[in-house]
């Protein structure tokens, strides 16, 4: 890794298959990913599904890690893992085997349409909140402020811890 690694923080979820097995599979290619270093993974949540149509509850988790990788291209490594989980992109927020989502790259400030951050929707998410609460408590985001802040303000009423998977 070099000196121009930067933080990331991405949040992982499914909710159809074997769910944790993918999540785990999904944690070990990021970690397989040269460019890219695991730094902590959260406990896994089972959620109720935000939007969308009528589906199964979510796994979910969040992932730290550190790369040099610009941005763009670490989605198309993400959407390459995600496609090799066969996720399908064919209803929008509908049920998927694997969902990878960045949702901020060092403060990074994006409008791009593909590769919105910090993600638009994560500051009102308690799925991805608590989990990323969990492994770093003093983390802010950005235009949002700290997540411990916006956790207290989000709806949990959908969420609880449901195991872990390994780094």
């Amino acid at each position: 890794m070099t000196a121009a690694a930067r933080s990331v923080v991405l949040a992982l979820g499914s909710n159809l298959g074997e769910r944790r097995d993918i999540l785990q599979g999904a944690v070990d290619a990021i970690a397989a990913l040269p460019e890219v270093q695991v730094m902590a993974v959260s406990p896994v949540y089972e959620t109720v599904p935000v939007g969308g149509p009528p589906q199964p509850d979510y796994l979910n988790a969040v992932l730290l890690a550190r790369t040099a990788l610009p941005s763009r291209a670490l989605l198309g490594r993400l959407h390459e893992i995600e496609a090799a989980f066969d996720r399908e992109r064919s209803v929008r927020w509908g049920p998927r085997t694997l969902d990878i989502d960045i949702i901020t790259v060092a403060g990074e400030v994006s409008a791009d349409p593909d590769l919105t951050l910090p993600h638009p929707r994560a500051h009102e998410r308690a799925f991805v909140l608590a989990p990323w609460h969990d492994v770093d408590q003093d983390a802010e985001l950005r235009g949002y402020g700290p997540v411990a802040a916006l956790l207290a303000a989000a709806d949990r009423s959908g969420i609880r811890k449901n195991g872990t998977v390994r780094a």
